[in-house]
């Protein structure tokens, strides 16, 4: 007998997908009845867009090691079972990028995964993978949510569960793609040091299970409370990390350190030179470029957001490869891999993927690509970056904050005044050209810039500059408060 559904009892606040996935408080927002009502809607969705190249009726469901999210998992599991569809459910907690691999390596009409990767310990979330292996685009999520507000009618007969291990067909896949002996002699010798805070997350095990050896891991336990942070890759949680590798002396003369950081999901990378220095993305993406062109002889369009640092297009520039920019968030990258023969596209945040991968960041990869670049240039990674900033002559800072505002009302007046009195001038510096494909993306004379752009859900105001001195930067986001400010 069919069953008829509804999400009425859900209008209070509706379900809203951001750049990648829907998350809210756990218990608030996101709560058991909402994610079961979501999950089946999403498996629908997912036929309709991915069945008739599949022929599956099957959906990966995969979690992380937030509060709560095996069991949220398995209730996901259990509508999605209910709605008619198979359901391949992992025995563990993984990288979110690993339920990506298994919805293309197993031919699946996609993955559901329990996630709210970096966010807060109060979040939980949840985000669909496509049959491709890859975030779904926008008009996927807005037709999830248009049905959540509709009735559809489940069949009578429910659909099967088996499970299985997440990790060994992913890792295989990763390990394919680097070097691992020499990765391994490196490290088996002393000649290499690796560090991993995986900040309690689902990166957990990651490169030990893909190096097939013992590396300093730190934070590898499961903390649902992020020992009261967030499981972001920022200075500001790294605090440990940062210390250990700074006064960590290598076993071996001339030993080289290099210290890896993943979100909470395990899908943006940051790490910590020999040194102790923080490195964002800014400054891997460059390192990767110079590595896949100069050492492993790769070639292909390279993707950057607005958001993303001067020096990518003229590392690019070197090697002779094309570049195309984006709108912030890593589903615009996603979608441009699937249109162009890409080598890499990377977002400041730290979601950084391959077009000779599936269209999906990944971190575990990225870090075994950033060692492969220490073992073969034989360089810390600091002075790799310093390397090319010589090469191609450009040195610079990059800093961004995000600056809460009064009220939506206000956020509406700052778009108008964008709009109709756009700024000639930032912190005394001409402006010489404006980008508008996501924000106001000022760039100066001096070659610097100011990026000014609004959430899209929330009264908030996120502010990013580069120049050539963190000085000048912050100049830079001073005066966007300042004017902020004035006109709210």
């Amino acid at each position: 007998m069919a069953i008829a559904l509804s999400s009425s009892a859900f209008i209070d606040k509706p379900i809203k997908f951001g750049t990648d996935g829907w998350r809210g408080v756990i218990a608030a927002d996101f709560t058991f009845a909402r994610v079961t009502q979501v999950a089946a809607v999403a498996a629908q969705v997912l036929r309709q867009h991915y069945g008739p190249a599949t022929g599956s009726n099957t959906v990966i469901v995969g979690y992380d090691r937030r509060f709560l999210s095996p069991e949220f998992a398995q209730a996901a599991a259990d509508a999605i079972i209910a709605a008619g569809f198979d359901v391949c459910l992992a025995e563990s907690f993984a990288p979110t990028p690993a339920f990506s691999w298994a919805a293309k390596a197993q031919g699946a009409l996609g993955a559901i995964v329990i996630t709210a990767s970096h966010n807060p310990a109060a979040y939980n979330g949840l985000k669909i993978k496509s049959a491709f292996g890859g975030s779904v685009p926008q008009e996927f999520t807005q037709q999830v949510e248009a049905q959540l507000n509709t009735q559809f009618t489940i069949p009578g007969r429910a659909g099967t569960l088996t499970t299985f291990d997440p990790w060994p067909s992913y890792c295989a896949g990763l390990q394919a793609l680097v070097d691992l002996p020499a990765l391994q002699e490196a490290i088996r010798s002393g000649q290499l040091t690796v560090f991993a805070d995986v900040m309690h997350g689902s990166a957990a095990t990651g490169l030990e299970r893909l190096l097939g050896m013992p590396i300093h891991e730190l934070r590898g336990d499961a903390d649902p409370l992020f020992e009261g942070g967030a499981p972001e890759p920022l200075p500001k949680y790294l605090g440990r990390m940062l210390a250990t590798v700074k006064d960590y002396e290598p076993s071996v003369p001339g030993g080289l350190i290099a210290g890896l950081v993943f979100d909470g999901d395990s899908d943006r990378i940051a790490a910590v030179d020999g040194q102790g220095n923080f490195l964002s993305s800014q400054i891997l993406i460059p390192i990767l470029i110079d590595h896949f062109t100069q050492e492993k002889g790769l070639t292909g369009e390279v993707i950057k957001t607005i958001s993303g640092s001067n020096i990518i297009p003229k590392i690019a520039a070197l090697h002779g490869l094309s570049l195309h920019e984006t709108a912030i968030g890593y589903k615009y990258i996603a979608d441009r891999m699937m249109e162009s023969q890409a080598l890499i596209g990377g977002e400041e945040s730290g979601g950084v993927g391959y077009g000779h991968h599936i269209p999906e960041r990944d971190a575990l990869l990225s870090a075994l690509y950033v060692l492969e670049a220490v073992v073969k240039s034989g360089l810390d990674l600091g002075d790799r970056y310093r390397q090319l900033q010589e090469t191609t002559g450009y040195f610079s800072a990059y800093d961004r904050i995000d600056l809460p505002l009064a009220s939506m009302e206000v956020r509406a007046k700052l778009v108008k005044a964008l709009e109709t009195d756009c700024p000639q001038t930032v912190a005394g510096k001409q402006v010489t050209n404006c980008l508008t494909i996501d924000g106001y993306k000022f760039s100066l004379a001096d070659d610097s810039w100011l990026l000014i752009r609004f959430s899209g859900t929330e009264p908030v105001l996120r502010l990013y500059s580069e120049a050539a001195t963190l000085e000048e930067v912050h100049k830079h986001l001073s005066w966007a408060k300042d004017w902020a400010t004035a006109i709210g």
